[in-house]
């Protein structure tokens, strides 16, 4: 292989959208898969099927590729390691994605390098929540599995220790932390490559449903652009001191009184991110790839005034093929993302992006072609 092919990690949707720009730049990518079927799979043809638990399967799926990403966070460290050591170049790095899988540690680092955040410590048990409980002016607070969630899951929101017992019981190592008082959440994005380049993308509103990212407004309507300025410095700080290579998603809370407060890190494409492929010079997901591999980094300008990214979640509607057909006669100026996968309640099957210069005008068209994908009635 050459420099000019990556393997990738995880064949999710966040694998399948970095194919199109790959193609445009002449990347050869080769994947790893959870199955034959997977959402990246359908569309990357070189990938093997495997375990990314397993070095063997790894090893297998990276060949001589000099390169190696990630779809997600979950490769054990120590492997990460052993393919470094064999020379093939893990970006982001096993030392960085630390701070990514397990929330413990993210938290102590944002805390030494200065990065605002909410209070949390690390709680053995139900005696030791409520002490850190009264550090914090009481309940409720909230409580993490330290590895391993997402999309609301490993979370616990409790008003009392005894709320907690089901955490508890995972028998995971858990994170208290204080119940922040926001206004909403928000999204600041950079790339960074190993030469030290960084682009920031604008600041994004996410809004969620049910613990699950629903909407993205690009950028954040009525943020301050103070705020913003400060969102950005953050995303680019922590890129620069965790030696972050890749796309870096910093998940923040706008606080009641003005604030912002580093929630969660991910160190690869985000789903706050989505709305760039068709809102922004160059997508998140390109310049995933330029990152990487140590290219020219390109400009995160926005297209538009305004961009609305809406997942479609797994709803009343089984066949999205038949569905999008009613989405582009009814909403034509909207994209249409498909991940591949099979509806389920509540699952992200696919994503739409509508560009405008009206805010609202743009948010309900995106709405409008979401509900004829998930069958539900447009409020």
């Amino acid at each position: 292989m050459t420099g000019r092919e990556l393997a990738v990690i995880g064949g999710g949707q966040l694998a399948r959208m970095m194919q199109p720009p790959a193609i445009a730049l002449g990347l050869h990518l080769r994947l790893l898969a959870e199955g034959p079927d997977v959402s990246a799979a359908q569309v990357i043809p070189d990938h093997v099927v495997g375990d990314h638990t397993v070095l063997a399967d790894l090893r297998t799926a990276v060949a001589d590729a000099p390169v190696v990403t990630f779809d997600h966070e979950h490769v054990p460290s120590e492997h990460l390691e052993a393919l470094a050591a064999e020379g093939h170049a893990c970006r982001p790095g096993p030392h960085a994605l630390l701070f990514a899988q397990d929330k413990a540690l993210m938290r102590e680092r944002m805390h030494e390098i200065g990065v605002p955040g909410p209070a949390a410590a690390v709680v053995a048990d139900p005696a030791a929540l409520d002490a850190f409980a009264a550090t914090v002016g009481g309940y409720p607070v909230v409580v993490k599995t330290t590895r391993g969630g997402y999309d609301g899951k490993g979370v616990w929101f409790v008003h009392s220790a005894a709320e907690a017992a089901e955490a508890f019981a995972s028998g995971r190592v858990l994170l208290a932390e204080e119940r922040v008082d926001f206004r909403r959440e928000l999204s600041a994005q950079v790339a960074r490559n190993p030469s030290g380049q960084t682009e920031v993308y604008p600041v994004v509103e996410s809004r969620q449903k049910d613990g699950i990212c629903k909407e993205v407004i690009a950028p954040a309507p009525d943020l301050d652009p103070a705020l913003a300025a400060q969102a950005q410095e953050i995303a680019v700080l922590v890129a620069t001191e965790l030696d972050v290579t890749g796309m870096l998603a910093v998940e923040l809370f706008e606080t009641a009184d003005g604030r912002v407060l580093v929630n969660e890190l991910a160190m690869r494409p985000h789903n706050t991110g989505h709305w760039s492929i068709d809102g922004a010079v160059t997508s998140q997901f390109e310049n995933h790839l330029r990152a990487v591999l140590d290219l020219p980094l390109g400009p995160s300008t926005p297209l538009a005034p305004w961009t609305v990214m809406v997942n479609v979640l797994g709803g009343a509607v089984n066949d999205l093929d038949a569905a999008l057909v009613d989405v582009l006669a009814a909403v034509p100026q909207a994209k249409a993302h498909l991940y591949g996968k099979a509806v389920k309640p509540g699952r992200k099957v696919g994503h739409v992006t509508v560009t405008g210069t009206q805010l609202d005008a743009t948010l309900d068209a995106a709405r409008r072609a979401v509900a004829l994908l998930e069958g539900a009635p447009h409020e």
